[in-house]
């Protein structure tokens, strides 16, 4: 028999309305109020009840003065009861929004680099041909979202797989795009704008707003600094929120480093002026990343399609899809 239809909830023919009765009885703690709830009889609920843990071949309730309370091998049953019923209910909405031309909603995590010109550039396209999908955008680091794709939080992701990682990595789809140069920036009239031959060893001592100690960035920056002989900064303010970062760049003489994307698209408005300071240090190669385990909703791959198209424009042509 092939493996998809030899799992044992195949053979023992698990019902909806047990799943039903699971988290019934978990609310109500009595099987005759489960049964009510859901409109059937209490002999037919501990019928149900009893096929189920004839199939398992344990016991998923004991009976206590409190009622009836979840064993072990019920507290799995009921936990995973709640989460195939969610995505029934997430199906049921998915379906219900294609048949009125809503497509559902999309979770996207991005990095800062690629919130700058790629994301946005695809979205921009996803929303003129479907403009009652729901797209939620979640820039972050890639250590605080990967956790989150891995829950399903998120359903695509755009940014980096590393080796701290860990196990992680087996299990997502990485598709590399193009990794990240750094640069020095300052607000417009600073007094190292026109500086000429400028080196980290002349700015040291400036006052800077960083990404916090721990993050990817600060060890890369850290690094750099060290290769000349020098300690990091002292004068520094800890934030990764750009608008943080901007806001102070633009109120002080602080310096900061950012992903040249970024540095780009805020230079383009006229916020921030990138200082002609060279870097030894950049960023890892970020990438679409998605689960292996999971298929996309319609609506994930529309707006999957969609970032492949816009990183292929922005940084150049991608390479295969691997696995992390």
């Amino acid at each position: 028999m092939a493996q998809g239809y030899s799992n044992w909830f195949v053979r023992a023919r698990l019902k909806t309305r047990q799943l039903l009765l699971l988290a019934a009885m978990e609310e109500e703690g009595n099987v005759r109020r489960a049964a009510d709830v859901l409109g059937m009889t209490q002999p037919a609920a501990s019928r149900l009840l009893k096929e189920l843990e004839d199939a398992l071949d344990v016991r998923l309730f004991d009976r206590t003065q409190h009622g009836m309370q979840a064993t072990l091998y019920g507290e799995v049953m009921i936990r995973h009861a709640r989460m195939v019923l969610s995505n029934l209910n997430k199906a049921q909405d998915e379906i219900a929004a294609l048949r009125v031309g809503l497509m559902g909603e999309v979770r996207v995590g991005v990095i800062a680099a690629a919130a700058a010109r790629m994301v946005p550039l695809a979205v921009g396209r996803v929303k003129e041909q479907y403009p009652q999908l729901q797209i939620w955008l979640n820039v972050e680091t890639s250590d605080v979202m990967l956790p989150l794709l891995m829950q399903g939080q998120i359903d695509v992701m755009i940014g980096r797989v590393l080796p701290q990682h860990g196990q992680l990595k087996d299990a997502v789809q990485f598709t590399p795009i193009a990794d990240e140069p750094l640069c020095v920036v300052a607000r417009p009239g600073h007094p190292y704008e026109q500086a000429a031959g400028l080196t980290l060893r002349d700015i040291v001592n400036a006052q800077w707003v960083l990404h916090a100690p721990g993050s990817v960035l600060r060890h890369r920056i850290d690094l750099a600094f060290a290769e000349l002989g020098l300690n990091p900064p002292q004068n520094v303010v800890n934030t990764n929120n750009f608008l943080a970062i901007s806001s102070l760049l633009l109120q002080s003489d602080m310096l900061a480093v950012v992903p040249d994307e970024v540095a780009r698209q805020y230079e383009s408005f006229g916020t921030l002026k990138r200082l002609a300071i060279e870097l030894s240090c950049r960023m890892d190669t970020f990438g679409i990343i998605t689960r292996q385990d999971q298929a996309l909703s319609p609506a994930a791959n529309v707006v999957l399609r969609a970032l492949e198209s816009a990183a292929a424009e922005v940084y150049g042509t991608l390479t295969d899809t691997i696995d992390a």
